[in-house]
């Protein structure tokens, strides 16, 4: 048996060296070669708009951006937006793409997991479409995030890149548990854990099943039955041992926080950033301020809720709570903006049609932002917050090639963020109307 195993060793030795031989002997495909004409484009740094740029793209990366005459080889592709103004690829950081607005209250109760992963497939791409080639998922059932990630990343379906949370963190009875159904069901979300050892545990099973990001819920919700949004839900201690444990495995945390308690305690815990904060007040947005902790204000669902709410069939228990956070969560965050809190752009799409997210951009114009700073949300600062600024938010050399195109000077316009007419991502075109 010994000098049988030798031999065999021997002979597979021998094979995978001149497999390699063979490799090295062989020519290698070129890599696929874009250039982009862009008439305009967005430095979204430095705000300044730059004429007759040309954009290399080379595999899934950008080579080069700049004014200088760039020669095509026979294997390059020219596009050609010479009307068009052309930013980095968008980045929402607070979607639901496997929920629907449509699944108010008991209407979620009749959605199986796997209907959840199909329709997450179709926002996928609606989002993709619609110029946000990046998004970080806050929430979904069963892990049918974690299955959309891996699809889009397999090139099994069309969408944006995705950092997904699996199930949220949350108390029992709270905002993140399932509360429709009565006692004797005896059911709890995936994601509930009560008490110090048991969100350990949560934190690392979640990473086990595939979560590249935590999500908790530090109070109470509107689209959620029974819990009040101002007030807390997890302790501090929680809190805290949630963020070392997701910090230490190198996830970081979002934390689901309306109420004034809980965006303080959430942040003076450690997580990175605060998703909604509409009922803050003085002392939770300076914490916020102090600490350097995010703020993804979602504020756009309240704008369509205004129109739309009465339409939707919703439960009393969302209407009630929907306007009684709507009436003042604006003028809240336009308090944090005036404060100087770093903000990321979120839009809690799912509460509202997917696609529609490029609306958020207005409201945070109307609250006091310049356009520019508007647009940093979705994507310098975006970037920042996901830990993906080496890839992702700015168009330079050595980034992955997300651009998108729109008609007229998003600095003016910034609406023109609603109409995104191109869209690359990773050096693939998903969508040109300029060449129809």
């Amino acid at each position: 048996m010994g000098n049988y195993g030798t031999r065999r060793s021997v002979v597979c030795l021998a094979v995978l060296l001149l497999a390699s031989v063979r490799s090295r002997g062989q020519a290698q495909p070129p890599t696929r070669r874009v250039v982009i004409r862009a008439g305009h484009l967005l430095d979204v740094k430095t705000g300044n708009v730059l004429s007759n740029q040309a954009i290399v793209v080379e595999g899934d990366k950008i080579v080069s951006v700049g004014t200088e005459n760039v020669k095509s080889s026979p294997a390059a592709e020219t596009i050609d937006l010479p009307n068009a103004t052309v930013l980095p690829g968008l980045i929402d950081a607070h979607t639901h793409l496997t929920f629907e607005h449509t699944q108010l209250g008991y209407e979620s109760l009749g959605i199986s997991v796997p209907r959840e992963a199909l329709t997450g497939a179709k926002n996928a791409r609606i989002t993709l479409e619609a110029g946000f080639t990046t998004v970080r998922n806050v929430g979904a059932s069963g892990y049918s995030d974690v299955a959309l990630r891996d699809a889009i990343n397999a090139g099994d379906v069309p969408g944006p890149r995705m950092i997904v949370s699996g199930p949220a963190l949350g108390i029992t009875g709270g905002h993140c548990d399932e509360n429709l159904l009565p006692f004797e069901y005896h059911y709890q979300a995936e994601g509930v854990a009560d008490g110090v050892e048991a969100v350990q545990h949560k934190v690392r099973e979640v990473i086990k099943y595939g979560a590249d990001v935590i999500k908790i819920c530090a109070t109470g919700g509107v689209m959620s039955k029974g819990d009040d949004p101002n007030a807390s839900q997890y302790t501090m201690d929680e809190m805290k041992a949630i963020v070392a444990e997701a910090h230490r495995l190198g996830r970081k945390v979002a934390a689901h926080a309306h109420g004034a308690e809980g965006v303080r305690w959430a942040s003076i815990a450690g997580v990175d950033s605060i998703e909604h904060g509409h009922l803050m007040d003085d002392d939770s947005i300076a914490t916020l301020k102090k600490n350097g902790t995010y703020l993804v204000p979602t504020l756009y669902l309240m704008d369509w809720n205004r129109d739309n709410l009465d339409k939707r069939n919703a439960p009393d228990f969302i209407v009630k709570k929907m306007r009684e956070v709507s009436a003042v969560g604006q003028n809240n965050v336009k308090k944090a903006f005036a404060t100087g809190v770093k903000v990321g752009f979120g839009t809690d799409a799912a509460v509202y049609p997917h696609g529609l997210n490029a609306h958020e951009f207005a409201v945070y114009v109307r609250l006091g932002m310049t356009p520019l700073q508007a647009i940093q949300t979705s994507t310098i600062n975006d970037a920042d917050l996901l830990g993906w600024s080496s890839k992702l938010g700015t168009l330079e050399s050595g980034k992955w090639a997300d651009i998108i195109a729109v008609d007229g000077d998003p600095l003016k316009d910034v609406t023109t963020l609603e109409h995104v007419r191109f869209v690359m991502k990773g050096g693939m075109v998903v969508k040109n109307e300029y060449a129809k």
